[in-house]
This record gives C-alpha cells, structure tokens and sequence, in this order.
C-alpha cells in the first residue's frame, strides 16, 4: 500500500528492511522502497502499476506519493525532500509537474538523454549517489511508433515546451518527423527549448511558434501532439481549436486520464485519427522499473494494466488503447 511522506520519521515500520519468514520455509523478500514527488499526484495510478509489475517478479514494491499539496511543501523543497527518500532508504523516485527542471541541481549525475532533454522523471538511487534520468521520451517514442504506422510525419505541431513536452519533442525528433513546431504559452519557454534541440537534431528540423500561429501551421500540418495537462479532470479544454483539425490530421494527446480527452473526442468528430496517453505511461514506467531494479518488466502487461486502472477508475467499458 502506498504510504504519505507524513509517515516519514524517525523509526518508521515501512523502510526498505528484510523481514523473514522461516514458516514452512517461506522467506519474504525485503521492501524495496520507490516513490513519487509532484504536485497533485493523490490520484496517481504509479502505486499499482510499480507495485504489481514488482509482484510478476517476485518483489515487495512499496511505492510512496510525496504530494507537494499534501505535505504544503514548495518545489524549491524538492531537493530536501529527494535527499531525505535517500536517507530513508528509497531505491528510487518518479518526479514529475512542477518539478522535472528544477530537480535537476540536486543531483549527482545525469544519463546522457536527461542532460540533453533537460528534464528527469526518473532518480536512481545507488548508495550515496543520485542519478537522473529521462523515461518520458522513450515512452512517448514507443507509443508514436505504434500509433503512427503508415502516417505522415514531415510537419507535426507540438503544443508544450515544459519539462514533459522536453522529452516529447525529443522524441518527436528521434524519430521520422521532419520538421517540429513547438507552441507554448510562454513563447520564451518554446523558443529556448528549440534552440537546445536544434543543437542535437539541427535548425532546419525544429522551430519555435506562438500560439496564433497555430492556425496558419495546422493547414500544412500532418499531425498535432499535446503535450500540457490540458484535457486532466483538473485542467478542462483543449489546447487548440479542434475545428482546425480534419481528416488529414493525426493527433496524439499525452493525457491518459480520461482515456478519451476532449481534445481527442472532438478530433475524432472532425476526422482525426487519435491517440491517448496511457502507452506512455506504461512504457516510461517500464523503462524506470527496468532502470531502478535491473529487472525487464513486460511493456504490454504493463500497458493493459494501466489501461485496466483507468477504465475502473471511471467505472465505464471503455476499450484498451
């Protein structure tokens, strides 16, 4: 069960100790201990996913919610909150909104793709040491790799340049897409991410827009990706008028709660085939499991499973993606 940063103190039952049982020659295997810190996170589905993947392999996950909200905590505490889970005796830590970027400082070490997106998602932790990595644009490439199969890719609009869209545009460009407009609503925001990937990838594939220009871009679009909140139970509506989009276009929306935002229902009405968030959910989780236990989890258990946590959470028949 998933237990609140609340419970962290001195002499707490829950760290990642041995507790063996002689019984008819069973032993339990120790607690290994992961978590994730961000900001509105109670409603997370990580809990289950790690917990259960860790049981096909004959682990005891225990997997911690570290809800900014909940424990009143800014994201400049991230850094103390990180190092008190290491303390702890944590394995690892998910990170995500508001606090990707700004973990970045607090750490040891960075893999290669978190230093070049300039976001983590994942901390391992090994003895002393905090290494961060990025899931996020390996879950985003495998989910695009199956959805878009047969599309094309030479001009794709991406609305997000924060610490997801980071990794999404890098995969984007990872992959067959030709050129890459990012829109954020902070023009700055979009314009520094696309100076950063041109120096990976080139300038001639990645640009930055504003938001009014989305429609001018959308006419010569093959497809759009959202990569922001927009379209989650707490942040309602569409990131571009849906009335743009057509028959001609694809869309891929990150959110994988609700499986079916209104970005996507209204893209399909007009046409467009569409595409939700929980592949990449499910795929970015089997990259950091695989990072924090050495173990290669089951990317399509994985993925019908989360899929399985959404329909029940919302209670409806809805069809895996």
């Amino acid at each position: 069960m998933a237990r609140s940063i609340t419970d962290w103190k001195a002499g707490s039952t829950f760290l990642a100790t041995p507790i063996l049982i002689n019984e008819d020659r069973m032993t339990v295997p120790p607690i290994f201990q992961l978590g994730l810190i961000g900001e509105g996170i109670q409603e997370s589905m990580s809990p289950a996913l790690y917990e259960v993947e860790g049981e096909h392999h004959g682990m005891r996950i225990d997997y911690d919610i570290i809800d900014l909200d909940e424990i009143t905590a800014g994201p400049e505490q991230v850094g103390d909150l990180v190092r008190a889970a290491r303390t702890l005796g944590f394995k690892g830590l998910n990170i995500t909104h508001p606090v990707k970027q700004r973990v970045i400082t607090e750490l040891d070490e960075l893999s290669d793709e978190a230093r070049n997106i300039g976001a983590v998602n994942t901390i391992v932790i090994e003895g002393d040491r905090l290494i961060g990595h990025n899931t996020d644009a390996y879950g985003f490439f495998e989910l695009s790799r199956r959805a878009l199969v047969g599309e094309k890719t030479d001009n794709v609009i991406q609305f997000g340049a924060g610490g997801a869209g980071s990794a999404v545009a890098y995969a984007n460009l990872q992959g067959p897409t030709g050129v890459l407009h990012l829109v954020d609503i902070d023009i700055a925001r979009s314009e520094a991410l696309a100076a950063s990937l041109a120096t990976h990838f080139g300038a001639d594939r990645v640009r930055a827009a504003r938001v009014e220009d989305i429609p001018t871009l959308i006419a010569d679009a093959d497809g759009f990706v959202n990569a922001t909140p927009m379209g989650m139970a707490g942040f309602p509506g569409t990131p571009i008028d849906t009335s743009l989009l057509s028959a001609k276009h694809w869309v891929i929306d990150i959110v994988y709660f609700p499986l079916e935002t209104q970005l996507m229902k209204e893209a399909a009405e007009r046409g467009a085939r569409v595409t939700g968030g929980t592949g990449m959910t499910a795929f970015q989780a089997a990259k950091a499991f695989e990072l924090y236990t050495g173990l290669k989890p089951d990317n399509e258990r994985m993925l019908e499973h989360i899929n399985g946590l959404v329909r029940e959470r919302l209670g409806t028949p809805v069809a895996a993606q």
